[in-house]
């Protein structure tokens, strides 16, 4: 098994990060309507699985983290605050990207912080290959935001 990170709540910490980003991507990409949409969430949810799986390994000798169950309470509120949007706005699609990049953002300040702590070379190699992929998430969300607001 592979050395554990100086801090093993910062891993617990970005687990339940991404968890909360698992959940809020599933619930939005059942709520947009159009299929690339859906399609590129899909595949942002995937980032994410495959980034819990990978965190997963330095956690497993502390305590077993439940993948479906953890979510961070700030995911929490900006779902709650999308759902209320939608009800009350007739959400659309372009109501969605704000709030998934604040996911985004929370991901990546989880990360963020993690890597402030000395950390074991593998692991910190790990944190970086996995912020990268979701700053790539990030970055195309925002991108779609921008172009949405330039065709709306």
């Amino acid at each position: 098994m592979s050395q554990l990170p100086a801090n093993i709540e910062k891993v617990s910490d970005i687990i339940n990060a991404l968890n909360g980003g698992i959940a809020f991507y599933k619930d939005t990409k059942e709520k947009v309507a159009g299929q690339n949409l859906q399609a590129i969430f899909s595949r942002m949810l995937e980032e994410k699985q495959l980034a819990v799986l990978a965190l997963q390994s330095y956690a497993d000798d502390f305590k077993p983290i439940v993948v479906e169950t953890h979510k961070d309470w700030t995911v929490e509120i900006s779902n709650m605050y999308t759902q209320l949007l939608a009800h009350v706005n007739s959400a659309n699609d372009n109501s969605y990207f704000a709030q998934l990049e604040d996911v985004e953002d929370e991901v990546l300040a989880s990360i963020d912080i993690a890597l402030e702590q000395d950390q074991p070379q593998e692991f910190a190699c790990e944190l970086r290959r996995i912020r990268s992929r979701m700053q790539q998430c990030r970055e195309e969300l925002h991108s779609l935001q921008q172009s949405s607001a330039i065709a709306g």
